[in-house]
């Protein structure tokens, strides 16, 4: 009977402290405050300004695992714009590295969640590292 008891106390533990649990990559962006959270085995390790879609545009919110990872891509729909270290996580939106690092920290791209070059290429090193079934990106308003 302990035994279950503590069984279920744990489990509630690991149900209520979910990052802290999980053992890989956690990439939390927050529309509105248009930040990245980054976590690697639950303890928080970077804060970075990222740009997301602008007026007519948007980014989709809700929690994702990377599909595919290109360190250099170029967009088919942009006008064959550069979108270094990219991670596509849903259809064809992507972070990715930007160029346009003045927009940063605020609503600029077309849906992409675009991030200073260096940033997005020390994201991608760590879901190469973690792999990408352990990579989490969530996305909220």
């Amino acid at each position: 009977m302990r035994r279950s008891i503590f069984l279920a106390a744990l489990l509630g533990l690991a149900l209520a402290l979910p990052s802290a649990a999980f053992a890989g990559v956690v990439a939390q962006i927050n529309l509105s405050s248009q930040r990245m959270h980054v976590f690697v085995n639950g303890k928080p390790a970077h804060t970075w300004k990222v740009s997301t879609a602008r007026s007519g545009y948007r980014t989709p919110t809700g929690t994702y695992k990377p599909y595919h990872l290109a360190r250099r891509h170029y967009s088919s729909i942009y006008n064959n714009s550069p979108m270094p270290h990219s991670i596509f996580f849903y259809k064809g939106y992507a972070i990715h590295g930007s160029y346009e690092t003045k927009y940063l920290g605020r609503p600029a791209s077309h849906g992409c969640v675009r991030l200073h070059p260096s940033n997005a290429a020390r994201l991608y090193s760590l879901v190469q590292r973690y792999g990408a079934g352990n990579t989490t990106i969530r996305i909220t308003r």
